[in-house]
Formats: C-alpha cells, sequence, structure tokens
C-alpha cells in the first residue's frame, strides 16, 4: 500500500490502496448547488472545502485514521471467526449427539464468548470515536463527500467512487473546541 505522506500535492491513497488524484474545487465550485453546500458546510464545520491545500490534508488524515483501524480491524475479524463460524461444524458433528444441557452450555458459552470480544473490540476503539479531533476530520470527510456527491449529479466531471472512501458511523457531531490537527512533516500548511 502506497504511503500517504510521501504523494504529491493533488494525490491522495483511497480505501481501495490506490493513489489517485484529487478533484480540482474549481470542478466542484461551477456547480452551484456543490458550491452553496460547500460554502453552508464550511461555516459550519470551520472548514474551507473550496481550498484545495485544505482538502488535500483533510484526505491525507482521513487516510491515516482509516489506516491505524484497518489491520486492527482484520485481527478482530480473525478472533471472532471461530467462535461465529466454528460452532456450526462442531455442532452437526458434536453437540447433536449430546445431551440437551450440554447443548445449552455449548450455546451460552459461544454467545458469551462472542459477547465479550464484540465489547472488548468496542472499548479498544472506543477512545478513537471518541476523540473530537478525529471525529472533527470525519464530520468533515463526511460533508466532503456529500458535496462531491452533489457536484456529480450537478455535472461536473467526478468520478463515481470519488472520493474512494466510505462514510464514518461517529461522524454526527461537531466539536468547534478541539484542536485541529497538524500537517505532516514536508508539508504545507492550508
Amino acid at each position: 500500500m502506497p504511503s500517504q505522506p510521501g504523494l504529491p500535492f493533488g494525490q491522495f491513497v483511497g480505501d481501495d490502496g490506490g493513489v489517485h488524484d484529487m478533484v480540482a474545487s474549481s470542478v466542484i465550485a461551477a456547480v452551484p448547488e456543490a458550491k452553496a453546500a460547500a460554502e453552508k458546510y464550511g461555516r459550519e464545520l470551520r472548514f474551507d472545502f473550496l481550498d484545495d491545500t485544505a482538502v488535500h490534508w483533510l484526505l491525507h488524515h482521513r487516510w491515516e485514521d482509516n489506516r491505524k483501524w484497518r489491520k486492527r480491524g482484520c485481527a478482530s475479524g480473525f478472533l471472532l471467526f471461530p467462535f461465529l463460524a466454528g460452532p456450526w461444524p462442531f455442532w452437526d458433528l458434536v453437540a447433536v449427539e449430546k445431551s440437551r444441557t450440554f447443548q445449552v452450555a455449548f450455546i451460552v458459552a459461544d454467545a458469551m464468548i462472542v459477547v465479550g470480544i464484540l465489547l472488548g473490540l468496542y472499548l479498544w476503539r472506543r477512545p478513537s470515536l471518541r476523540d473530537p479531533t478525529m471525529r472533527n476530520v470525519r464530520i468533515r470527510a463526511r460533508r466532503y463527500r456529500e458535496i462531491v456527491g452533489i457536484a456529480r449529479r450537478g455535472g461536473a466531471e467526478v468520478p463515481a467512487t470519488y472520493p474512494y472512501y466510505g462514510m464514518y458511523a461517529s461522524s454526527r457531531k461537531f466539536f468547534p473546541d478541539a484542536p485541529e490537527l497538524p500537517i505532516p512533516e514536508g508539508g504545507q500548511k492550508s
């Protein structure tokens, strides 16, 4: 997977791991509805969605946030898989021949393990989900995606999957007092 900081200005890494070119703000601003949405959301979120440099670093921070949790999410899937898929063959081969008490105990034990793992994963991820600085990045990225969608529907030449990432579930509230993320070394300040 490419390293985000080493990319030239105007390029970023999407969730697909590919390097993509950023759509210029002039393309988005050419659609009046998109420009109005960018200005409205910009006031709400204290961010200039029509500034290419600011959007470039927004996409960078969004990718960094996602990158941190991608491997951990994959590892948690490997942890959960045996307790979600494994009981089926065990049930067919072993548990079905055992007593009703054993079957109930097996189901309860497996359910408790799955719930315990999910609770542990939630508690592991919770600090990141509650971090107001990262939540601001997520809500800005979410609004940028909406603005780009408006521009695409308005006739702007924007690739169908741009900006190449999905929505954030923890991006509902903006925290005006949260500190801004720094620009990485070698980057230009927006």
